[in-house]
């Protein structure tokens, strides 16, 4: 275990306790959430270091990691995913007025990348689990990188940038957003979704809400935090769109973890109370961030 004694957005090194939650997915330890007590960033508190992250990730049932298995949860994520592909296309046509050239971060199995490169996009990918990068690159057809430096020792730079649920995993926040801000042509976008830990669903659920999902999760977002995060490495925040389906997906699961069992009514109830509450506060559970180069 390695712990944070510097705050990795202002530098402070004070903390203050903010929740302990289980690993419900693989491994069943407890682990601490601590916040930043200048800035408000949430993060994991101690954490694996990077010899052990790996660990946490061995579960069938982690679905970004597998196209097959996961249960009937993970198999209604999966045919929602199909419809939630097709809108991720549209928003980048259409921020990019056209097709262009893609890097997407975190690729998992390259669905996402097929999806793109179907449409007609210049696709590139990156994924650090060598399980995960073998299907995409059969997939895909494609060499997939492990890492970002590998990407950026190229000297290439991309239209838009994606990282679908992928930023919360990634230790190294200030090396990654400047290789990012980098990476990104000057009119370029850069895409970025990730939990918001201050969304209605993560306070009804407290440390049973599934999207703290430690300890892969290492940074929990809000979207305070996001803008301060982005803007620092400069960039801004063009524009916030909420991932709706999120809600129901995370409440099914926080559901289970709490009870011990899957209660589809009232997950449905909490996941439609929680879109409801976002519409006008802004604290979807999940959220899509577009950012611009300053």
């Amino acid at each position: 275990m390695e712990t944070v004694l510097a705050c990795p957005l202002c530098n402070t090194t004070r903390f203050s306790p903010f929740l302990v939650c289980r690993d419900y997915l693989v491994s069943q330890q407890d682990f601490a959430i601590q916040q930043c007590d200048n800035c408000g960033l949430r993060l994991t508190n101690p954490r694996p270091d990077l010899s052990e992250i790996g660990n946490y990730y061995k579960s069938y049932a982690y679905v970004s990691h597998n196209d097959q298995g996961g249960g009937l949860i993970n198999s209604i994520y999966r045919t929602v995913r199909s419809y939630t592909l097709k809108s991720k296309l549209s928003l980048l046509n259409k921020l990019n007025a056209g097709v262009g050239s893609l890097l997407d971060v975190g690729c998992g199995t390259g669905a996402f990348l097929e999806t793109c490169q179907n449409g007609g996009w210049k696709i590139a990918g990156m994924e650090p689990d060598a399980d995960a990068r073998e299907v995409a690159e059969k997939k895909l057809n494609l060499s997939i990188a492990p890492s970002l430096d590998s990407i950026s020792s190229e000297l290439k730079q991309f239209d838009s940038i994606t990282l679908w649920h992928v930023l919360e995993h990634i230790p190294n926040l200030g090396e990654t957003l400047e290789q990012l801000r980098q990476l990104l042509t000057e009119q370029g976008t850069l895409i970025i979704a990730v939990p918001n830990s201050d969304s209605y669903d993560a306070t009804h659920y407290g440390r049973y809400w599934a999207a703290y999902d430690v300890p892969r999760h290492l940074y929990h977002f809000t979207p305070a935090t996001m803008k301060q995060l982005v803007e620092k490495h400069g960039m801004r925040i063009q524009k916030q769109i909420p991932m709706n389906f999120d809600a129901f997906y995370i409440a099914l699961l926080s559901t289970k973890y709490r009870k011990g069992n899957t209660d589809y009514i009232n997950s449905g109830w909490t996941g439609l109370v929680s879109n409801l509450k976002a519409s006008t506060s802004g604290h979807s559970s999940s959220i899509t961030y577009i950012i611009k180069k300053m």
